[in-house]
């Protein structure tokens, strides 16, 4: 079984706003890597290809055995994207954070 994996609106801009949060950070540091910004977001958008094949794998997030978080590994820390599976072909990433951001927005 194959899922498709849709971005909400919410969650794009989620990936919008991350991508400012990183690049924002890079351009302030004296090292700045101004790659960094877009191998966070290659690395999210990549992460969440693996939930085309087992979403149910990730662990769940409250009460529904539908709604789940992703883990994804970046750097030191990473970030989390929850997501809700649909139907039998579908997921919809609702939300993305960095793992150290105190919860979704």
């Amino acid at each position: 079984m194959s899922y498709d994996v849709i971005f909400s609106p919410e969650a794009v801009e989620d990936l919008e706003r991350l991508f400012d949060h990183v690049l924002e950070r890079e351009l302030n540091s004296p090292t700045g890597d101004l790659e960094i910004p877009e191998r966070a977001i290659a690395a999210i958008k990549q992460a969440c290809q693996f939930l085309t094949h087992s979403p149910f794998s990730c662990r769940k997030t409250g009460e529904s055995a539908f709604v789940r978080e992703l883990l994804i590994s970046f750097g030191g820390s990473g970030y989390v994207a929850m997501f809700e599976i649909c139907d039998s072909h579908r997921v919809i990433v609702g939300a993305i954070r960095h793992q150290l951001e105190s919860d979704y927005h």
